[in-house]
């Protein structure tokens, strides 16, 4: 049995500690699905397939790991794809015990699918999508926070 496991996320945009997250996930679960939720509290700056495509441009290299979206809760999006896993990226204590409500609200939801935190590299402690797209839209430089492709797209969209 292929061990699948979901990151889930709104990626807006990914950033390399996002990519470091989906990386080691994939070095672990057979297949990794990245999967953009739209958090319906955020304004994103991309459209759903523009993240999509960012984040499909960013992976190509990880011949294991595809890319989705959902729009409904991450256990019923778990379940139909029968994801045995959920991977969380963590930054902070303050990621923690967000994350821990969370996790224990999934588990009530069905307990038979774990969450996995991973500790991003401290490199990328501070990284977040929203600190990159305020950088972003003052111009200034964020070529050693996301990729090329997902650089571009800031400039397209912040462009004075």
């Amino acid at each position: 049995m292929s061990r699948l496991a979901i990151c889930p996320g709104s990626f807006d945009p990914i950033t390399y500690g996002h990519l470091d997250i989906i990386r080691r996930g994939a070095s672990i679960f057979d297949n990794v699905i990245v999967t953009v939720f739209n958090n319906q509290s955020k304004a994103p700056l991309f459209d759903v397939e523009e993240r999509i495509w960012l984040i499909e441009e960013s992976t190509k290299d990880m011949p294991n790991v595809t890319v989705d979206s959902s729009a409904g809760l991450l256990m019923d999006y778990a379940k139909e794809k029968n994801a045995q896993a959920i991977i969380r990226g963590l930054r902070a204590v303050s990621d923690f015990e967000y994350e821990m409500q969370i996790t224990s609200m999934n588990r009530k939801l069905d307990e038979s699918i774990e969450t996995f935190f991973m500790m991003t590299n401290n490199q990328y402690s501070f990284l977040s999508s929203s600190i990159v797209k305020e950088v972003a839209k003052y111009h200034a430089n964020v070529s050693d926070l996301v990729p090329k492709v997902v650089e571009d797209s800031l400039k397209r969209k912040y462009k004075k």
